[in-house]
């Protein structure tokens, strides 16, 4: 079967290559994968710019979505569509990026009515994290009558299926991107109401500023979170979800004790069962479909690798779709 490898022989590669089923981890469902995307994360492992990968040989992929071909889990017989975000996979696990996949069976999520998997990865963890991201404001009281959202990272994965969600539970939102000129035509139809510079918020700022926003997602960090938390409307609340722009977080307790703003963390890879079907149900009527297409990119495996490069560097918007079946 063809899969991407990880090595670390004698340096970090990534190449397309064939495995033996027999090479697949010790696991108790194998999945025919018929679809899995390229996220940022992936990125890093593929170009070994990140500590990501922490077992070689790797097959990266975070997710992927396929069909059941053996089970010894309970849950799961041959036949069943089933998909998976997280739980390490590509990381300590081989992932998805390969056309046969073990899997713990706990791992695995069965596909949501009205879903194929192509929709599941079409939405991929990016848009899967974009749900609990929203979730998370809701569970702090946020509605559209609380004011405008910022969404950072707004062309990516993450914020673009983010704002198609905000836009059709009715909120107005602000999104950031380092792509103003180039990207205003499609933030505005994916329904972002006003769009502003990323670098109005990528360098050091005061720890209390203008009040601007209600809420915010984040996945950015460093100075831009720092900005945004300093930055948002009493008693608000940000969900934080990423590090593109880094770990650290140069801020201070003054938006969180004068404020009362909310800092919330959103971890998408061992987020509990429960709220992965919450997430995953709400896709399937909060989600515009038509909006979805029109941020999806479709490649092959063997195209997977030269656009890692290009995620990285900015070249790429929306979603990229894996189809592993060719």
């Amino acid at each position: 079967m063809k899969a991407i490898l990880i090595t670390n022989d004698s340096g970090h590669a990534a190449k397309l290559t064939q495995i033996e089923q027999s090479q697949l981890p010790d696991e108790d469902v194998l999945v025919q994968v018929e679809y899995s995307t390229l996220n940022y994360k992936d990125a890093l492992a593929i170009t070994g710019n990140g500590p990501v990968v922490r077992s070689f040989p790797m097959v990266p992929g975070i997710d992927l979505a396929g069909k059941v071909i053996e089970s010894s889990s309970p849950d799961f017989t041959a036949g069943d569509k089933v998909l998976l975000n997280g739980h390490g996979v590509g990381e300590l696990h081989w992932g998805g990026l390969a056309q046969m996949a073990r899997i713990k069976g706990d791992w695995l999520t069965k596909l949501p009515d009205g879903f194929t998997t192509r929709d599941a990865m079409a939405i991929g963890t990016a848009g899967y994290t974009a749900m609990l991201c929203v979730m998370a404001l809701e569970s702090h009281g946020i509605t559209p009558a609380s004011g405008d959202i910022l969404v950072t990272g707004a062309t990516g994965g993450v914020g673009s299926v983010a704002i198609a969600l905000l836009s059709k539970l009715g909120h107005s939102i602000t999104a950031s991107t380092g792509r103003v000129d180039a990207e205003t035509d499609y933030l505005k139809a994916l329904g972002a109401t006003t769009i502003i510079d990323r670098f109005e918020l990528s360098e050091a700022g005061r720890p209390l500023q203008k009040e601007r926003w209600a809420a915010a997602i984040d996945v950015a960090g460093s100075h831009t979170l720092a900005n945004i938390c300093a930055s948002i409307k009493y008693g608000g609340v940000v969900a934080a979800c990423g590090l593109a722009q880094g770990f650290d977080f140069p801020s201070s307790v003054m938006p969180f004790i004068l404020r009362g703003v909310t800092l919330r963390g959103v971890d998408s890879v061992y987020a509990p069962t429960a709220a992965r079907l919450e997430a995953w149900s709400r896709l399937a009527h909060d989600l515009d479909m038509t909006k979805l297409q029109s941020m999806i990119r479709e490649i092959g495996l063997d195209e997977v690798i030269p656009a890692a490069n290009d995620l990285l560097t900015g070249k790429i918007r929306g979603r990229i779709l894996v189809n592993v079946s060719g």
